[in-house]
């Protein structure tokens, strides 16, 4: 049974999100500001976390980044919540690592929707001999003949996102993206996302791309 952490300091909120994925047969842990929900990550590891992104004491911000610092939390799929849909939050968000970001009030659908979809591809991350550094994009420039664009776009790609959620973090359109993309087929040779991805993680890996990156 998978174990999912909601951390939000509304007690409905918090209540009404707990019953929905408990009824999907979700274990459920819950915590009611970010101090305590980052202590709770910590302790109990969970698969997931949903989280406020305004909340006392520790914003869900600072949460996340946080847990991103920390080796062994730091692959823990986290999809915030928030009653703002601003451009400026999502991409404060996705720059921070979050995998997904639902706006309050939040659709019981959607919520299990966004769940299952990160929980999956989770079962799908790169194994441990990775170990990338999504610092900069200029190795994947330098080795793969990338345009600086279509670099920053595969970093992300490599991290896991989506086109609608790299057209955020990056304030491109979603069309802009897919047409970065297919140039990044074309000069990879390769014919999935998941093809670009190990490629990148490759070359993101390469004891070389560190060292290249201390003399940018």
């Amino acid at each position: 049974m998978k174990t999912i952490l909601i951390i939000e300091d509304q007690p409905d909120m918090r209540g009404n999100l707990g019953i929905i994925l408990k009824m999907e047969g979700y274990n459920v842990l819950s915590a009611p500001d970010g101090m305590q929900g980052l202590q709770a990550a910590r302790e109990h590891r969970p698969d997931l976390i949903v989280c406020d992104v305004m909340m006392p004491t520790l914003d869900g911000h600072g949460v996340l980044k946080a847990l991103r610092e920390d080796p062994s939390t730091a692959h823990i799929p986290f999809i915030f919540l928030t009653a703002r849909g601003e451009k400026r939050d999502l991409r404060t968000g996705m720059n921070l690592g979050a995998d997904d970001y639902l706006t309050k009030p939040v659709n019981a659908s959607d919520l299990i929707a966004a769940v299952e979809a990160r929980l999956a591809r989770e079962q799908f991350r790169p194994p441990g001999e990775f170990k990338p550094d999504f610092t900069s994009p200029a190795p994947l420039e330098r080795a793969l003949g990338l345009t600086p664009r279509e670099a920053e776009v595969l970093l992300w790609v490599a991290q896991g996102k989506g086109n609608a959620e790299i057209s955020i973090i990056l304030g491109a359109t979603e069309y802009t993206i897919k047409k970065h993309m297919q140039n990044i087929f074309d000069k990879l040779g390769a014919d999935s996302r998941n093809a670009c991805t190990v490629r990148a993680l490759e070359v993101l890996s390469a004891p070389s791309s560190a060292t290249s990156r201390q003399g940018d």
